[in-house]
């Protein structure tokens, strides 16, 4: 018997955050419950913040929280609600 897993693999994807002035950006979503521990954004040289998460197929809410403030991306596929009606991001993977 095979051991093959017939799952989709997880797919990383590099968010972008233009927030220059910010002192600390999160990233907060569907995949990590909203939880802005998470996944704490690294601030780049040009001053963006960067993180790559791996994701499974789908489509994905989120948002970045730059110094406590949601804030819709800009590069988002597209504008959709969180569970709590907060206008938020959304990426498909796949």
């Amino acid at each position: 018997m095979s051991s093959f897993d017939y799952r989709k693999p997880l797919r990383a994807i590099n968010f972008i955050c233009n927030a220059p002035q910010a002192k600390a950006v999160s990233l907060v979503g569907d995949f990590n419950h909203w939880n802005p521990a998470s996944h704490p954004m690294k601030q780049m040289p040009d001053h963006s913040w960067l993180l790559t998460v791996e994701l499974k197929h789908g489509h994905h809410r989120y948002a970045f929280l730059v110094d406590g403030v949601l804030t819709l991306d800009p590069r988002a596929q597209g504008i959709t609600r969180s569970d709590k009606g907060e206008r938020v991001s959304l990426v498909p993977v796949s």
